[in-house]
């Protein structure tokens, strides 16, 4: 199968993740695809390509000894944000302007709302249509991991040995929470889980959750006066004392954000659910300062226990990790500069696997797939830069085969 034949098939699968779910993988569907993807690579000649029973899947190629052992990750699953199951992709080939998606919906990609269509003019887009996201976030990435790792299979080129991971539960920012790092055995990773054509991350948002509990005194309404409490008014008056202008809808580049997820509650209890995210470490332990200044003010105006707050950190800047070792980022740029990509390093404004992995010790930055819009109904990715981004793994790996780890 070429990469688009395989991302097409990958998108069949409704693989979305659950972040209320305790199990790993989050949501059992998930190993479909993941069974699916050790078959194909058995049949691709990777024998030892297995699930394990957390719902991640490995595989090994062997390689040029002596040669840095390269893995390559992307995850199987999409986000919760939108609804992932029945997609219907089709391909169009874009001559500018806009893309109805959906004539019955109204459902229409405009240029005007993403001006970064106008790189595609001339492309094939695969585009959604209109009702769920596409999944481009990631299973572009594992079409495309596959497909290099096919093509050097049966060129006999020299390259370098290659581990291949596919994680569970990305989305929801547990995905390499029970990687097998040492099993993996990679001596430095890439994770393939970018956007834009040509970008390589290594710099990424600390972050961090938030989940704050108000609670109130419910009181008939008709002999209220001075007795009732109502925990959703407490949670809005929460909510009215974060600064506007650091949310995401204001934010751009290295600035960061908090971000209400969820909401939920009556008069009695109401909960808010948020996300921190910062790339400096000292301006994203103020953010989440600010947290805990609100709910000390509001408990003391409104009795003790009137706000229970809770901030569980989540993953950390990996730039700190791959600064000591920045071969691995020009490696990567020089594979994209072969591959006819114009390498361009750029602040993820998010996370991956590759933050927690680095921290864990396996220097991980993050390469473009060429997806655009992810985690919505707008999501595209052209072919021609799923092609191109195929090319780039081959040359890493190529290029890779007289270096040293």
């Amino acid at each position: 199968m070429n990469v688009t034949q395989r991302f097409l098939h990958y998108v069949s699968f409704d693989t979305q993740s659950d972040e209320s779910s305790p199990s790993c993988p989050s949501t059992p569907k998930q190993r479909l695809l993941g069974q699916a993807l050790v078959e194909e690579m058995q049949a691709m000649g990777i024998a030892d390509a297995r699930m394990d029973d957390n719902g991640y899947v490995y595989g090994s190629v062997p390689g040029t000894p002596g040669a840095p052992v390269i893995g390559l990750i992307a995850h199987m699953d999409t986000s919760p944000d939108c609804s992932g199951a029945s997609v219907r992709p089709r391909v169009v080939e874009y001559q500018g302007g806009d893309v109805v998606l959906n004539e019955e919906r109204q459902n229409v990609l405009r240029q005007a709302d993403f001006p970064q269509l106008r790189r595609s003019v001339g492309k094939h887009l695969i585009v959604t249509d209109g009702t769920t996201l596409l999944g481009a976030d990631d299973k572009a990435g594992i079409a495309e991991i596959l497909t290099a790792v096919e093509e050097l299979l049966s060129s006999g080129k020299s390259h370098a040995p290659v581990r291949i991971a596919f994680t569970p539960d990305e989305e929801i920012g547990r995905g390499a929470d029970r990687f097998d790092l040492a099993g993996f055995g990679a001596d430095y990773a890439y994770t393939a889980d970018g956007g834009t054509l040509g970008e390589i991350e290594y710099e990424n948002f600390n972050a961090a959750s938030a989940k704050v509990v108000c609670h109130g005194r419910s009181i008939h309404p008709g002999s209220a006066k001075n007795k009732l409490i109502n925990a959703q008014l407490l949670a809005m008056e929460f909510h009215a004392m974060l600064p506007v202008n650091e949310r995401p809808e204001y934010t751009e580049g290295y600035e960061g954000f908090s971000m209400l997820t969820q909401m939920h509650g009556d008069v009695e209890t109401a909960e808010l659910h948020y996300i921190i995210r910062d790339h400096d470490r000292e301006k994203f332990e103020q953010k989440k300062g600010r947290f805990s200044e609100i709910a000390a003010y509001l408990n003391r105006r409104w009795g003790d226990g009137a706000v229970e707050l809770t901030v569980k950190d989540s993953y950390y800047n990996m730039k700190e990790k791959i600064l000591p070792c920045m071969y691995v980022v020009e490696r990567a740029r020089a594979a994209m500069a072969k591959a006819g990509m114009e390498p361009v390093a750029v602040p993820i404004r998010g996370g991956t696997d590759g933050a927690m992995l680095s921290f864990k010790g396996l220097p991980c930055p993050n390469l473009c797939t060429g997806g655009e819009n992810y985690h919505g109904r707008f999501e595209y990715i052209p072919v021609e830069d799923m092609e191109a981004c195929v090319r780039m793994l081959r040359y890493l790996l190529e290029d890779a085969a007289g270096a040293r780890p």
